[in-house]
C-alpha cells in the first residue's frame, strides 16, 4: 500500500516521468543493495518465505519457490542478489543477443496505468553475451536459479539465425540454470516467423546438438531448453510447436510473450504505440494460452505461467490453469516488491 500511494507515484514522476529512465534508475539502486550482503541479508529476511512446502524441482532445477522475474527487466544480470532478496525463486535474465546492440530509439517504454499495462518496444537493448559470461561468472555460485533468455541480434538476418542463437549458448552454457529460446519477442523484425514448424525445428536441432556435445564430453546433464511463444499464436500453431519441441526434447515451455493486440486497451492514448502489450490486458489470453498447452501437452511437460499477474488470485488462476511455475514483470511495476511476497506466500 506505501508503494503505490506514496514511492510509486515519486518514481513516476523522476526524470521527467519517462518510464526506461526509471527501470534504470530502480535497477540502479537494486544492483548497489545486491553489492551490499548485509543489507541484502537483512533483506530477505523482511521479504522473503521461506517454506519447504513451496520447493519444486523441474527440469533437474530445484526452484526455492515457484515464483520467477520474466525476463526483460534485468536483462544484463546486474541485480541477482537482490533479486533473491526480494523473495524470488528464480530469475530470468536476458533477453542476451549475440552481439551488443542499443536496441530500437527511445522512448520505447511506455505506461498505461489506468489498464495496468506497459507497451514495449525495446528491441533486445543489451551488452551481448560475451559481456553476459563474463558477469555471471564474477558472480560465480547465483543466489538462485539464473534462466538465460536467448533471442536473435538485429543484424543477424533469419537465415543466420541458428548460428546467432548457438554462439550465445555456447557462451553461456556454464552460468544457465535453463535457456529460454526467444523467438517470440514482436519488437525485433522477422523473430517471430522462427516459430514455424521448419525454423524451429532447425534451431532447436542445432542448439541440443550443441548441448548433448558439450555435456557428454563433462559427463553431465544436458541443460533444459525451453520455448516461449507468443500469446498471439491460433491453436492450430501451438499443437504445430507442441510437435516440433516434443520432437526436439525441449524440456518446457514459457507462455506467454507479449502480445500485439490491443484487446482492452483500444481506447486508451497510448494504444496506437508500437509494441508488445503486457501486464493486466494480457491476463485472459495468457490463461488460455497456458491451459491449452496443458491440455494438449499432458500433465508431464513444465509450463512456466507469465502475463497479468499482479496479485495472489492472479497467481493461483494461473497455477490452476496448468502452470508449474509463475513469472512477473508488470506486476512488479504496479505494485512493487511486497507483491513477491504477496504473491509466494499465496501459493504454499
Amino acid at each position: 500500500m506505501l508503494y503505490k500511494k506514496l514511492v510509486r507515484p515519486i518514481l513516476f514522476r523522476t526524470a521527467g516521468g519517462e518510464a526506461e529512465s526509471i527501470h534504470e534508475f530502480t535497477l540502479n539502486i537494486l544492483a548497489a543493495l545486491g553489492r551490499a550482503r548485509a543489507a541484502a541479508a537483512l533483506a530477505q529476511r523482511i521479504w522473503a518465505v521461506h517454506n519447504p512446502s513451496l520447493e519444486r524441482t523441474l527440469f533437474g532445477v530445484r526452484f526455492p519457490n515457484p515464483l520467477g522475474l520474466a525476463a526483460g527487466m534485468d536483462k544484463n544480470g546486474v541485480a541477482l542478489p537482490a533479486w533473491a532478496a526480494l523473495g524470488f525463486g528464480f530469475v530470468e535474465v536476458g533477453t542476451v543477443t549475440w552481439r551488443a546492440q542499443p536496441g530500437n530509439s527511445r522512448p520505447r517504454i511506455f505506461r498505461l496505468p489506468e489498464r495496468a499495462a506497459l507497451i514495449n518496444r525495446m528491441g533486445f537493448n543489451n551488452a551481448g553475451a560475451v559481456a553476459l559470461a563474463a558477469r555471471l561468472k564474477q558472480i560465480g555460485t547465483p543466489p538462485l536459479p539464473v534462466g538465460i533468455s536467448l533471442g536473435k541480434s538485429r543484424m543477424a538476418p533469419i537465415e543466420a539465425a541458428t548460428e546467432d542463437y548457438c554462439a550465445s549458448f555456447r557462451t553461456l552454457y556454464d552460468h544457465g540454470s535453463y535457456f529460454a529460446i526467444n523467438i517470440s519477442s514482436p519488437n525485433t523484425p522477422g523473430l517471430r516467423t522462427l516459430q514455424d514448424r521448419a525454423q524451429l525445428g532447425g534451431l532447436l536441432a542445432a542448439l541440443q546438438t550443441i548441448n548433448r556435445r558439450i555435456s557428454h564430453a563433462r559427463h553431465s546433464t544436458p541443460k533444459p531448453l525451453l520455448v516461449k511463444i507468443a500469446p498471439d499464436l491460433s491453436d492450430p500453431a501451438i499443437c504445430e510447436l507442441l510437435e516440433v519441441c516434443a520432437e526436439h526434447a525441449v524440456s518446457g515451455i514459457i507462455a506467454t510473450n507479449t502480445t500485439l493486440s490491443r484487446a482492452g486497451v483500444t481506447d486508451h492514448p497510448r494504444a496506437g504505440e508500437a509494441g508488445g502489450l503486457s501486464g493486466r490486458p494480457l491476463a485472459v489470453r495468457a490463461l488460455q494460452v497456458v491451459q491449452f498447452i496443458r491440455r494438449e501437452a499432458g500433465p508431464d511437460l513444465p509450463i512456466i505461467g507469465v502475463g497479468g499477474i499482479s496479485t495472489p488470485d492472479d497467481a493461483l488462476r494461473m497455477r490452476y490453469a496448468g502452470a508449474d511455475l509463475l513469472q512477473i514483470y508488470t506486476g512488479l511495476v504496479y505494485e512493487g516488491p511486497g507483491v513477491v511476497r504477496r504473491i509466494v506466500r499465496a501459493l504454499t
